[in-house]
């Protein structure tokens, strides 16, 4: 797990310490910051020769541009740098030299030979989430509704991963959908069905049935249908149960509307993750019921008590009170979240992110409430009155 990360003089962030818990959410206004956190973070997943000392601006996870688009600007020929403490307390280093219209930073203290080998480095790569296949990103640009959804075997087979937009979520149900899900904590409260033949209560660990269950929370008695119709594609339809009648017919993504299909691989994620993962997760309340949110946040903060690591980013206050009623109700200790708040700090001869962090107290509330955070509900409701 990463412990902390310190971030200096990377595009608005010009100096920050963040002490990392399993759940840590990123809130404020657009273009305070909260991109440029997850950037530098998914900049070292994408590098492959970062034991090296090479830092690709450009890659899988993001498209940063040159390293003139990646300095603080008012940096003073100050050099980038970013120091990862993880729980073992091992740590990565890196100060980066500045070279002009470069689409990569080259650490200055590795050597002069920018491909050396670094065992140490090389042995943090191996063994941490942020290097290795237990992590999924979830871009805030997820797989729109579509009927037919690619498959791709090394991704979801081999590195049990559902893609960077969300786009092999069907295939991954249509894989392990009928898999136990890792944590029992994460168990709907209505997983226990009683058996037909024995009469007995059971519990239904599977994946396909929590995910149905959770969804239901989104959108009430939706259930996910998918099959695999060619060597290339998964066919994904929702059905929603009739009373009396079982399920209605199956409808297209296309016809039920975003929400369902942008919250069904945030959803997915949570729920196939385990102990010690590393999830990123950009808006996941995005087309989402506010009552959709409030659920949201309750299933991140019980993924997190379990000992995943997520990362949030979200412009929900609903997200946001879902995990403070979950510390309050126990479903997750308080020192296991942080709340960081990203504004802009305005100078005559800088401006950068002023980032505040923020506790959750026992009973949900914070331990700060800066302005703008939570409040335009309230000012809003103000000027009706």
């Amino acid at each position: 797990m990463i412990e902390s990360v310190e971030i200096k003089n990377f595009k608005s962030i010009k100096s920050k310490y963040f002490p990392l818990r399993n759940l840590n959410i990123l809130l404020g206004l657009n273009g305070m910051g909260k991109s440029s956190f997850i950037q530098n973070l998914l900049a070292f997943r994408q590098s492959n020769k970062i034991a090296s000392g090479r830092l690709d601006l450009n890659g899988r996870y993001v498209n940063i541009g040159t390293t003139k688009d990646a300095l603080y600007q008012y940096s003073k020929k100050m050099p980038f740098s970013t120091h990862f403490k993880f729980s073992d307390k091992e740590e990565m280093n890196y100060s980066f030299d500045y070279t002009i219209d470069s689409n990569i930073f080259s650490a200055k203290n590795i050597g002069q030979n920018l491909y050396r080998e670094n065992p140490t480095i090389d042995k943090i790569v191996i063994k941490e989430s942020l290097f290795n296949k237990n992590f999924q990103y979830l871009n805030a640009n997820r797989q729109e509704p579509k009927s037919f959804t690619p498959k791709n075997y090394s991704e979801v087979v081999q590195l049990k991963n559902i893609g960077d937009h969300g786009e092999y979520t069907a295939y991954y149900i249509e894989m392990f959908g009928n898999d136990d899900i890792e944590m029992d904590s994460l168990l709907h409260p209505k997983s226990i069905t009683i058996d037909e033949i024995t009469n007995e209560e059971m519990v239904v660990k599977s994946l396909i049935n929590q995910i149905n269950l959770w969804m239901g929370e989104i959108s009430p008695d939706v259930n996910i249908r998918t099959t695999e119709v060619s060597n290339d594609r998964v066919l994904l339809e929702y059905v929603f149960k009739q009373p009396n009648l079982g399920n209605t017919n199956r409808f297209k993504p296309e016809n039920v509307g975003f929400g369902i299909t942008y919250c069904l691989p945030v959803v997915v994620a949570l729920l196939k993750s385990k102990p010690g993962d590393l999830l990123i997760i950009e808006n996941p309340e995005s087309h989402i019921h506010p009552r959709g949110q409030v659920e949201i946040g309750k299933l991140i903060a019980l993924a997190a008590m379990s000992g995943v690591q997520i990362i949030i980013e979200t412009h929900s206050d609903h997200v946001v009170n879902g995990v403070r009623v979950a510390v309050k109700e126990e479903l997750i200790d308080k020192n296991k979240a942080l709340i960081y708040y990203f504004e802009k700090t305005i100078k005559p001869d800088e401006q950068y992110s002023k980032i505040t962090n923020i506790e959750i107290d026992k009973n949900g509330e914070l331990s700060e409430y800066p302005k703008n955070m939570l409040d335009e509900w309230s000012a809003q409701l103000m000027k009706l009155l």
